[in-house]
């Protein structure tokens, strides 16, 4: 997680009554700071700066004018102040000590899971969401990652006419003060509706369950900007009086982090299964939460014994884990018996379960069997479906594809075929039996991307496929895309190859936690 701000952080005392959006673009031929000023002179209470057509260094220096002013104006401890959609240039001017204490993003921008990891603890995140379902898709990212929902537009305006909202019978239009008691209702954060407002329409706002208004030109085009957000602040306090939105997260001793879920066998060894996926998904700096659903005897020379686990009780597993730190991400490993999987399958369709990641585990490297071919036809059927991403070694794709592979076109050739044949991306890893550690990813379009990796002369490989996988989950559950994702858990598996750690009197396993060493 990224450093503290250098300065006290808002994100538990932010008020959103009075929220003024401003740009250069905006101003009427005035300079972005005297409306600035002028603002913060009749009430505004939180600011955002908008700038989407400037580079960062342009931004900094506006953003290092406005958090200037509003130390000019005493008030860096009650106006908080964000930047519109660009983290690139909140983070350059947090390096730089401005006191920039956030971002507001869109639907898509960058990732709110991406946006919290760089931003760090203490930054604010709010997020645009107009709709009922994206309102519930805010919901169910990970608690903490954003602060405040943005909805609008209320009227039709020039400067977002994206943002027109489509409601559920197709038909298009602004938002009511019905649909915004609904978001409101809906939302788990505090809600600030604008779009087109102006004065006027503010009493209406304040009857409803909003928690602010949010306003462009009503201010920054106004003739007298002080005087047009004391009117509109007035409006607002005529109604609702001074009460405010009740969320302060107080976070100057806490923090959160994207969650991602195992979903495999225990190792007794500690090198593989349950074990290593929740060392890797802490070394790739995400919560790992783990659903026993198989339990094994195993050390570096084999599988001495392995034993389901009841069908009900790993679905009580999941359903546990989704009804209270909804994971970002899924790995899965091996389950034991048909029936679990299926049980598995449900779970996550019911939980509407996103970035599964799937690894076909049939050998254990010690070469024990792991999966017999019921199961296998099972996990095709079941699992694959709900996958972004399977991930069989060498053996695994043979056996998936019922083709040999013995050099670089035929492992692209057979991820191909796996790709369309099961409509998920595939990557077929290229430890076994290559020269090289290359592995290469097909999609369901036919399209191949090849990952170069390096041949490390370790023979303690045991749990590399399983720490893989959930590498690449806890990237994904990051807000990573695909590629970036595999890129990074690669990269680690090297570092962790590289350690060169020796323990057992087999195929050792690899140091998880090399990187803090």
């Amino acid at each position: 997680m990224a450093a503290a701000f250098p300065y006290p952080s808002m994100r538990g005392s932010f008020d959103l009554r009075f929220y003024f959006v401003v740009g250069p673009d905006d101003c009427a031929g005035r300079t972005l700071l005297d409306v600035v000023a002028k603002a913060l002179d009749g009430g505004a209470s939180f600011i955002q700066l908008r700038a989407k057509h400037a580079d960062v260094a342009q931004i900094v220096s506006m953003a290092e004018a406005i958090a200037h002013e509003i130390r000019g104006h005493h008030l860096e401890h009650t106006v908080a102040f964000v930047i519109d959609d660009r983290v690139d240039a909140a983070l350059e001017a947090r390096h730089r000590g401005i006191k920039v204490d956030g971002v507001h993003i869109g639907q898509q921008d960058l990732s709110p899971l991406e946006a919290r990891r760089l931003l760090g603890n203490d930054a604010i995140i709010g997020l645009s969401a107009k709709t009922l379902d994206e309102v519930m898709a805010a919901n169910a990212l990970p608690a903490g990652t954003i602060d405040y929902l943005g909805a609008g537009p209320l009227h039709e305006t020039a400067t977002k006419p994206d943002c027109i909202v489509t409601h559920a019978d197709g038909t298009t239009g602004t938002q009511s003060a019905q649909s915004i008691n609904a978001l409101c209702e809906a939302s788990l954060y505090p809600l600030v509706v604008g779009g087109g407002v102006h004065v006027q329409d503010v009493p209406m706002l304040a009857s409803t369950h909003a928690d602010g208004w949010f306003v462009v030109s009503a201010i920054a085009a106004a003739g007298d900007p002080e005087q047009a957000t004391q009117d509109l602040v007035n409006a607002w306090l005529a109604v609702r009086g001074d009460t405010r939105h009740g969320y302060a997260q107080h976070v100057a001793d806490t923090h959160t982090l994207p969650a991602a879920l195992t979903i495999a066998t225990t190792d007794s060894s500690g090198g593989a299964g349950i074990a290593a996926d929740l060392k890797t998904m802490l070394a790739n700096d995400v919560y790992g939460m783990c659903v026993v659903a198989g339990i094994t005897a195993q050390n570096t020379t084999g599988v001495q014994l392995i034993a389901p686990v009841d069908a009900p009780v790993v679905r009580a597993q999941i359903d546990s884990v989704f009804t209270d730190i909804r994971p970002a991400a899924v790995k899965i490993g091996v389950i034991v018996g048909d029936e679990q999987i299926e049980t598995v399958a449900a779970a996550l369709r019911d939980h509407s379960a996103g970035n599964v990641v799937v690894d076909p585990v049939m050998v254990a490297t010690s070469g024990s069997s792991l999966a017999d071919s019921s199961a296998i036809r099972t996990m095709t059927r079941e699992l694959f479906p709900l996958a972004a991403l399977i991930t069989p070694n060498i053996p695994e794709a043979q056996a998936l594809a019922g083709a040999d592979i013995a050099s670089r076109a035929d492992m692209e050739r057979t991820a191909q075929t796996l790709a369309g044949r099961f409509g998920c991306a595939v990557l077929v890893k290229g430890g076994h039996g290559m020269q090289d550690a290359n592995d290469v990813l097909a999609l369901p379009n036919g399209d191949t991307r090849w990952f170069p990796g390096e041949r490390i002369g370790n023979p303690n490989t045991h749990g590399t496929g399983c720490t893989l996988s959930s590498a690449i989950a806890a990237h994904l559950a990051l807000g990573e895309p695909l590629d970036e994702a595999i890129a990074h858990a690669k990269a680690y598996v090297s570092g962790a190859l590289r350690a060169m750690l020796d323990l057992g009197a087999g195929s050792g396993p690899m140091d998880h936690g090399w990187a803090q060493h």
